[in-house]
């Protein structure tokens, strides 16, 4: 069954082959076995036991955590990305996965390790264009992908929804009902792939129709059909004229300080190289696509809460006319939070930016076609398109009911991108058809919500006390 883990359970799967390779088995294990191995876990890990969290004795300071996160980050975007996280506690929530991680590997677990987004919380799941121009609904972030304990996501998703449902207004027992819709939808999705052939499973997309139909609350149907409206216009010929202005009859990305600044002559000229190199990283059919276009600019812009201080930039391209734009964006990409609670210090990814495409495709059904990746001065990124009808439904306003829908949406889709990977007859075999599970991490996201809730305080009293500088509104 594999190897001891650091909490006691076996690792009973590993998923991910750090060469990038696999071969096919030579011994097959039937289904019934493997979910039988599942049920085989409870003895070591009791379901109710998902519900447990009690901060552990040493549990380091969390402000001590934030700001070691900041170690190579850019020093003057240091406050914005304060500023964003103090906030609320969701915001909080949002750029502390790297607390989380360190939470959930002291917390007993099966040790069933297919691929995890590592960041799997309301707000990393959205829209997106398919390659055939086609609006699908999905997990969207990938930084922090790794294989890891199933567990891992859930907690940090069910922990977002009972953070979100608290700061919405929703009582207590509403956000409990809201986390047990998210686990309830994901041990059915686990269920029903896990007795699917692999290669099917791999073909599970949400669609907007879909969609709509999956959540029964009127308003987040609005929702839905505003979100979809506005996402199929964020593309990058909508985002020419917001976003740049012509100088010298060329379009030029306009600085909005400190959000969007230029770029030194060798930044830009290093960036350019590094941009000929991410085309070897593409299929061959979209490697010539994209070298069609003409670089006409680039500059730094700031994404995000918890990658606000990492290097990420804009590029724009022109295609056969001036209104023919493409958006690029370079994200840099660090190693995952996951890494060292699986295995240590080990290195199992040469280039951070090649694991985030390969596990992004890895959990998504069908994803950006421009993934590639590529290095410069020093540092290693993902490369991926700007707009891409790139859309998210907002959370701040849900009511009880549409919370409790939406939850429902991303349990079912984090089910399904751990059924694309490995591991899903297990977890299915180890959940079972009861709602043991659901309330278990009904009371272990309540729990949780608490201890993010305290968090959050204290990182807003080191910044009233001056520890850490923060600024507002940006």
């Amino acid at each position: 069954m594999g190897q001891e883990s650091a909490n006691g359970a076996h690792t009973v799967l590993a998923s991910a082959d750090p060469t990038g390779y696999a071969s096919l088995r030579t011994t097959p294990t039937p289904r019934e076995e493997r979910y039988a191995l599942g049920r085989a876990l409870r003895d070591e890990v009791p379901r109710k036991r998902l519900g447990d969290w009690n901060p552990p004795a040493g549990r380091p300071d969390p402000v001590t955590l934030v700001i070691e996160a900041h170690e190579g980050r850019q020093d003057r975007l240091i406050p914005l990305r304060v500023g964003r996280m103090v906030a609320s506690p969701y915001a909080f929530l949002r750029g502390t996965a790297a607390i989380m991680a360190e939470d959930f590997s002291r917390v007993q677990s099966t040790g069933i390790t297919p691929v995890i987004c590592g960041d799997a919380h309301l707000g990393n799941f959205g829209f997106y264009a398919s390659p055939e121009r086609a609006l699908v609904f999905d997990l969207n972030d990938f930084d922090e992908a790794h294989p890891g304990r199933w567990e891992w996501d859930l907690r940090r998703l069910t922990a977002s929804v009972y953070v979100a449902g608290r700061i919405n207004g929703a009582s207590e027992s509403d956000c409990a009902d809201a986390v047990v819709r998210c686990v309830a939808a994901y041990r059915e999705q686990v269920w029903d792939l896990s007795g699917q052939p692999l290669l099917a499973r791999s073909f599970m997309t949400l669609d907007v129709d879909r969609l709509r139909e999956t959540v029964s609350d009127e308003s987040l149907r609005d929702d839905v059909e505003r979100s979809a409206n506005r996402a199929r216009k964020r593309t990058s010929d909508r985002a020419l004229p917001k976003l740049t202005a012509l100088e010298g009859g060329r379009h030029r990305i306009v600085e909005e300080p400190p959000v969007i600044t230029r770029l030194t002559d060798s930044e830009y000229n290093e960036i350019a190289e590094a941009l000929d190199v991410y085309l070897t990283t593409l299929p061959p059919h979209w490697r010539r696509l994209v070298a069609g276009y003409t670089l006409l600019d680039i500059a730094h812009k700031v994404v995000g809460v918890g990658s606000v201080g990492l290097r990420a930039y804009v590029a724009l391209c022109e295609g056969s006319s001036p209104d023919d734009a493409l958006f690029l964006q370079l994200k840099e990409a660090r190693r995952s939070v996951v890494a060292r609670f699986v295995h240590g210090d080990s290195a199992w990814h040469q280039h951070q930016g090649q694991r985030v495409v390969e596990y992004q495709q890895a959990l998504q059904t069908v994803s950006d076609p421009l993934l590639g990746w590529t290095s410069f001065g020093g540092r290693q990124y993902y490369v991926r398109q700007f707009r891409d009808m790139k859309g998210a439904i907002t959370v701040d306003d849900l009511g009880p009911q549409a919370l409790a829908d939406y939850a429902g949406v991303c349990g079912l889709l984090l089910a399904k991108g751990h059924s694309r990977t490995s591991g899903a007859s297990m977890i299915a075999g180890y959940l079972g058809s009861s709602e043991k599970a659901d309330q278990a991490f009904a009371r272990f996201a309540r729990r949780y919500a608490d201890q993010i809730e305290r968090d959050h305080e204290r990182l807003v009293a080191a910044v009233d006390r001056g520890l850490l500088p923060a600024e507002y509104g940006v």
